[in-house]
């Protein structure tokens, strides 16, 4: 039986020259781009894990701009011994971002790196991932 975790991410965006921009990682030892996201920690609410999870995973610091969806998958662990079937939810939000510096990113990451929102969804690795950006697209709004 698999089990369960709960975690939550952020679409990190900002404009420039007018076109919008978004963060993606490429975790340590994968390849792989992805969105910043990690497990909810007992007393944390989803918004904050997502914040601090985003701030942790890209360096990047930010305003959150709203809910963008909830997606569920399951994965095999296969680092554990013996490898484990996880079922996985996470719940990703819009953050906007107002500061910070993508050097910063925490030792799970290799880099960050910024992509205009179109190459994004081509250069996510994951479908989850690449619908979650369409929906930020729609929803990210320039102040």
């Amino acid at each position: 039986m698999a089990r369960r975790e709960i975690s939550a991410g952020c679409v990190v965006y900002r404009y420039r020259d007018g076109g919008l921009e978004v963060a993606l990682t490429r975790p340590k030892g994968r390849d792989a781009w992805a969105l910043p996201k990690g497990l909810v920690e007992p007393g944390e609410t989803a918004e904050t894990a997502a914040a601090r999870e985003a701030t942790e995973e890209t360096g990047l610091e930010g305003e959150l701009r709203g809910k963008i969806d909830t997606v569920k998958y399951t994965y095999t662990a296969t680092w554990e011994d013996p490898p484990g079937r996880v079922f996985k939810i996470v719940t990703f939000y819009l953050m906007e971002a107002t500061g910070g510096d993508t050097s910063r990113h925490d030792w799970e990451i290799e880099r960050v790196e910024w992509f205009a929102i179109d190459d994004a969804i081509r250069s996510a690795s994951y479908t989850t991932e690449r619908d979650i950006l369409k929906k930020a697209r729609s929803l990210a709004k320039p102040r």
